[in-house]
């Protein structure tokens, strides 16, 4: 009864096009059911410095890039479980493969704004589909300025460095660690990520995103 009153007062609309959804249909939409945009296999992996390999299964776009603004900045943090199991479906076993799973987090200030680490509860909802302990290994010390008002490799490089460090008592020695974000464009604050693991023992290090744009290529 009471579901059966929540879809009055908000219907339920497809997590991609925002679509309301019909009858028998849940999450997607009847087309973005059958037509998810997924990147082909060929243009999914990507290799950054001091990452193995970083997976993306779409590109930051069109109902894909309005889909996951949403989930960050309008408070539609149940989406979270449906890109994970996305993740968990279209990615291979060796693309997940690990021993933990952590994710980039928020700073302080800015999970207190937001109410919650849209990177983290991917990362918990993947690890749980895949029967991996998820971890949480990095904070984030300083509130950076948002990467997205920043183009250029190197700027978003200078402005994340020395952003993060690896949590007190967290133990990633000789670990292989996956490394989960909502979205990658450069490349920077995963390879800041990256280097703090590594440093501290880390075996190796991969990344898995929901989405990335075209800037890696510049």
């Amino acid at each position: 009864m009471f579901s059966q009153l929540l879809d009055l007062l908000f219907p339920p609309r497809c997590i991609l096009c925002h679509r309301l959804l019909e009858k028998g249909e849940r999450v997607f939409c009847s087309g973005c059911q059958s037509s998810l945009p997924i990147l082909p296999e060929a243009e999914r992996e990507q290799h950054l410095q001091g990452i193995e390999v970083c997976s993306s299964l779409f590109r930051y776009e069109g109902d894909i890039r309005s889909s996951l603004l949403r989930y960050k900045f309008h408070g539609l943090a149940f989406y979270g479980r449906h890109y994970a199991k996305l993740l968990v479906q279209h990615l291979s076993p060796d693309e997940t493969a690990c021993d933990v799973v952590t994710w980039v987090p928020l700073s302080r200030a800015r999970l207190r704004k937001r109410g919650y680490d849209q990177a983290m509860l991917i990362a918990r909802e993947l690890a749980k589909e895949k029967g991996i302990p998820c971890e949480k290994l990095l904070i984030k010390m300083r509130n950076a300025a948002p990467q997205s008002g920043r183009k250029s490799r190197e700027e978003r490089r200078s402005n994340i460095h020395g952003a993060y460090r690896l949590k007190r008592r967290a133990d990633v020695n000789g670990k292989k660690i996956l490394l989960i974000d909502d979205i990658v464009t450069t490349g920077a604050t995963l390879t800041e990520c990256a280097s703090v693991l590594s440093r501290s023992g880390a075996a190796s290090v991969k990344a898995v995103t929901v989405a990335r744009t075209d800037l890696l290529s510049e």
